[in-house]
């Protein structure tokens, strides 16, 4: 198995990049949340990568990061997903986005992804809600700006339910006062305030 491919990034297209590495290119499927955050053309990427393996097929799927792999696999893992509605859910949402919408059981949000139903929207919420810890996750996508893992209670927690008593959703609440630095030491009201400003 390919766990990665470090080298020189070659192409990008809407779908895909090339990487050349020891005089090889690797046409790798990514999603279009992923090319915003590559580096230029001709310079040096590591692309952490999935391979999928079928009787008359092998295809790469790359990631930049180990924990946004393990919550592909993970979207893999419901029935019904395949890899490229799994990448179709990441393009939809994001990374930081999908475990908001899975921490909130966000359904709407993860069937708006090309090709995924309400029902298939509902299993994934389903069988990955519960795998998606409150403290971070097993992903390390709910660190606070200073890499800590934000505990979603108390002030926190009491702070997403007045901005849901608001009007705003439970992924849209849980995503603006993950991004509040800080936002685990401080008092409900002073959270809150911190994302009225932010939204």
């Amino acid at each position: 198995m390919i766990a990665y491919v470090k080298g020189i990034l070659e192409e990008v297209s809407p779908d895909y990049i090339v990487v050349e590495a020891d005089g090889v290119g690797y046409e790798i499927l990514v999603g279009n949340y992923l090319i915003s955050r590559l580096p230029d053309i001709h310079e040096e990427v590591k692309i952490i990568t999935y391979m999928d393996v079928k009787e008359d097929s092998m295809r790469l799927f790359g990631f930049l990061s180990t924990q946004e792999k393990t919550l592909f696999k993970q979207l893999l893992s419901v029935s019904g997903v395949g890899p490229k509605g799994a990448l179709s859910i990441l393009n939809e949402l994001g990374p930081d986005g999908l475990v908001s919408a899975l921490i909130a059981g966000d359904s709407k949000a993860i069937s708006k992804a090309n090709g995924v139903g309400s029902k298939t929207a509902q299993k994934v919420v389903l069988e990955l809600r519960d795998k998606v810890s409150l403290e971070g996750s097993i992903f390390d996508l709910g660190s606070s700006e200073n890499g800590k893992a934000m505990v979603i209670d108390g002030a926190v927690n009491e702070a997403v339910e007045a901005l849901n008593a608001l009007g705003y959703s439970n992924s849209e609440a849980l995503k603006i006062v993950r991004s509040i630095e800080g936002a685990e030491s401080m008092k409900t009201e002073e959270i809150i305030k911190a994302a009225l400003r932010r939204l």
